[in-house]
Order: structure tokens, then sequence, then C-alpha cells
């Protein structure tokens, strides 16, 4: 009997639950709100992670075919300083990072490729999406999948960092309780 009371209630309720699910306004530009959204949190979690790991494990790879965490880092902030670029319609600027840097100076480039794409999402709205956008090598991509491969990259990027983290016994930014992103 509770059961069917439990089932009736919940019926009652799903109509009002759905509704204030439902969007109440059209978000303008939603590609380039998203983005930005999405920036806020992976910025803390790979910047954060960038900051954990310990500057001794900066070389250190789970495999000989994997790539440093240093590397990674490397990794992360040119990909930031690229896609960012292109989606403002700029020419990427040239860094001179290597893996051999120290854990502040490649801290520091994740920052700054951060603050940089934060700079360039602000201004970004989703106009000119089908654009085409010249890619080393001849290739092109829409602006759209400049947006795309730019957040799925931090994605990417930060699973990777959570896993290097882990491996050396340490809790990546988004697994910590007081900062839980």
């Amino acid at each position: 009997m509770k059961r069917i009371a439990i089932a009736t209630l919940a019926l009652a309720f799903a109509p009002a639950v759905l509704a204030q699910s439902k969007p109440t306004e059209t978000i303008s530009n939603p590609v380039a709100s998203t983005a930005r959204q999405m920036e806020e949190r992976q910025s803390k979690n790979l910047i954060g992670a960038a900051e954990e790991m310990p500057a001794d494990k900066y070389s250190y790879h789970p495999t000989p075919e994997q790539m440093s965490f240093a590397h990674l880092m490397v990794h992360v902030a040119e990909a930031n300083n690229n896609w960012c670029a292109r989606i403002a319609g700029e020419q990427p600027r040239e860094m001179k990072l290597s893996e051999s840097d120290s854990k502040d100076a490649l801290t520091k480039a994740v920052k700054d490729s951060f603050a940089y794409c934060g700079q360039v999402l602000a201004k970004a709205d989703d106009s000119g999406m089908g654009t085409a956008i010249a890619l080393p090598g001849g290739r092109t991509v829409t602006r759209a999948a400049a947006f795309i491969y730019l957040v799925t990259g931090w994605a990417d990027h930060y699973a990777a960092a959570a896993m290097y983290l882990r491996l050396n016994n340490l809790l990546p930014p988004s697994a910590q309780k007081e900062q839980a992103h």
C-alpha cells in the first residue's frame, strides 16, 4: 500500500517538478555562454592540478609511452592559447615552453593561458559559428568546432592530470572536499 501511495504522490508532483526544470527564458549565445561556464570550472581544476603536483613529480609519466606531467602542462597552455586565439580571430601567440621548465614556470603558463581564454570567451558570442578557421597544415574547421575542441580538450587534459595525481597518491582538485568542483 505504501508503494502505491508513494507512486501516486510522485505522479502528482512530476508535472510540477518537470515544469521547474524547464528553462524559463531563452539564453542568448548558448555556445559561448556554456564555454564560459566550463572555463570557470576547468581552469580551477587544471590550475589546481598544476599546483597540487609536487615539483619533483613533474617528470612523472605512468608508462614510457605517455607524456610527462610537465609535458601535459605545456600541452594545456599551448592548446588554450591556440584555440582561444583562433576563436578570437587572432594568430596564436608563440610560446617558448619546455617540459624541462620549472613547476613555477609551467603553472604560470597554464594560469596565463586560462586568463587569456577567459578574456577571449568574455567577448565571444555565437555569431559566425559556421565561419572557417585555418589551422596549420592547410586544414580548416568551423568556429563552432574550435569551441568544441577547446572544451573537450579541457576534459581530456584534466582526466589525464587527475590520473597522474592519483597515481602519485594525490587527490585531484575536483575530489577535494573543501573545494568541491
